[in-house]
């Protein structure tokens, strides 16, 4: 197994991206070793030097802020602290996020300004490492005093509570802990405040987003590229001289990877009856090329937050500071998982319209893309489908950072309600990846109808793909299957 080592350097959503496909060990250098135990260091001292109250580690928590704990019992406090917090509910996170929350919490622990110990940050990354991911579920964060709720559940595996995912398989820490010959982490304190404070279940939802977001978009444009040819679309919205203009990057981007797409194709290149095409087809670098702009946008936050320490208070032990403020509210991510989700539907919804393009007997293509329509009812309903999922996305697309409320008597009085913003995105994208599909199927039918070997290479192998798994339809079949894989293949 490969190592990847944590030494400060600025963490990537591509590094992330690696780390997994890879599976690469993380691990701390002494660098990091060392920043972590000298800021843990100078905390153990400044507690046993002085009562002066200190936020997390000798008071309470939210509006019980003011009240004083004593130095007896700061680990029950913390130990307290995760299990009265671990009120998640609904809907179990997928593990693949769950380790990236596991990664995203070692990376900012280790810029040594929480007061962890070195054992926490190495156990959170044993987890990693050696695929234990801990049962968190999607309900119960509202974004600010970070991600408290699903952290919590991560932090009670620590200390062998809870339960794990482990090979598949759902099993109980402490069972885990024995395979593994591991001690419970025997919190010391600020450490549950430290592992619950963050921004890491949002974090890693976006991270994952725009992971897929990148792969979305490249497959939009493949896909969008089909139903030009099988519309029989004109070439003219893409060349670099109208795109230039506009001044937009996504857009150009965009424009410049359909035209390569396309090149060598006959079909592209014959003269057309049609002056213009519909806005679906015509106006692909500008729609595409917003949600580029906004993926990019996302991407640089999310980068941001990876690299960051988002818990409270933050110490400075070569200052002499702890500081208790707000590195743990989610705006900057809420704001941008919404904004990623409206750029995400987009592509489903311009996808939508050129199934229904394809649908309706123009062009030379038959009414529903089989040869007998009337008999046969043929892509009718596929589009019904993508049509519905498209209605349900901008549903989902109803921002959910807009909203707030007020909690823990009132000290926590503005909240970003990004993990919301998180779980929807995330189903946004999933839908997103099946109206695609649906456009893949449809396209690859009706350009066989009007002739695939006249298209550009790149859309032969991509025909072919799909041909692959996905049969030419001839006449009414059993739909559902087909229109599942093809989601499929577009997310392997």
């Amino acid at each position: 197994m490969g190592k990847f080592i944590l030494s400060h350097q600025h963490i990537t959503v591509t590094d992330i991206q690696q780390i997994i496909a890879e599976n690469l060990a993380v691990e701390l250098s002494p660098s990091c070793v060392a920043k972590i135990q000298a800021c843990r260091t100078y905390l153990d001292e400044k507690v046993a030097q002085s009562d002066e109250l200190i936020y997390g580690v000798n008071t309470g928590f939210g509006s019980l802020c003011n009240t004083a704990i004593s130095k007896a019992d700061l680990t029950q406090l913390q130990l307290n602290l995760v299990r009265s917090h671990a009120c998640g509910t609904g809907d179990t996170v997928d593990p693949e996020v769950v380790r990236i929350m596991l990664l995203l919490k070692a990376i900012g622990l280790s810029f040594g300004h929480s007061g962890v110990q070195v054992a926490t940050v190495e156990r959170l990354l044993f987890y990693f490492n050696h695929g234990i991911c801990p049962v968190v579920y999607e309900q119960g964060s509202l974004g600010a005093s970070g991600d408290l709720a699903p952290l919590a559940h991560i932090a009670l595996s620590l200390v062998g509570e809870g339960e794990v995912n482990y090979n598949g398989e759902l099993v109980d820490t402490h069972e885990i802990l024995k395979k593994f010959d591991l001690a419970p982490v025997v919190l010391a304190s600020k450490e549950g405040l430290a592992l619950l404070n963050g921004t890491q279940f949002m974090s890693a939802f976006l991270t994952k987003a725009v992971i897929d977001g990148e792969r979305i978009i490249h497959h939009a444009n493949k896909i969008g590229a089909l139903s030009i040819e099988a519309y029989d679309g004109r070439l003219d919205p893409f060349t670099s001289h109208v795109n230039a203009i506009r001044n937009q990057e996504g857009q150009i981007a965009v424009a410049k990877e359909i035209s390569s797409i396309l090149a060598g194709s006959q079909w592209i290149e014959q003269s057309k009856q049609q002056v213009q095409d519909p806005y679906c087809l015509r106006c692909i670098p500008q729609v595409h090329g917003a949600s580029w702009d906004t993926l990019n946008f996302a991407k640089t936050i999310v980068e941001r937050e990876i690299n960051a320490v988002t818990d409270n208070p933050t110490i400075f032990p070569e200052e002499d500071l702890v500081i208790s403020a707000g590195n743990f509210h989610g705006q900057p991510l809420a704001l941008a998982l919404d904004f990623m989700a409206i750029a995400m539907a987009e592509l489903g919804s311009i996808s939508e319209r050129r199934i229904y393009k394809l649908m309706g007997g123009e062009r030379g293509l038959p009414a529903f893309l089989l040869a007998k329509p009337g008999l046969n009812s043929g892509f009718m309903i596929a589009q019904y489908t993508a049509a519905s999922i498209v209605s349900q996305n901008k549903q989902l697309c109803t921002p959910a950072s807009v909203d707030s409320i007020d909690s823990s008597n009132g000290q926590e009085d503005h909240v970003s309600m990004g993990a919301n913003a998180a779980t929807k995105l995330a189903r946004v994208i999933e839908n997103v990846y099946q109206i695609l599909g649906i456009e893949y199927m449809s396209a690859c039918q009706a350009l066989e109808l009007r002739g695939v070997s006249k298209t550009s290479k790149v859309l032969l192998t991509f025909h072919a793909e799909l041909r692959a798994e996905i049969p030419f339809i001839e006449e009414d079949v059993y739909m559902s299957e087909f229109i599942r894989k093809a989601k499929q293949l577009l997310k392997n």
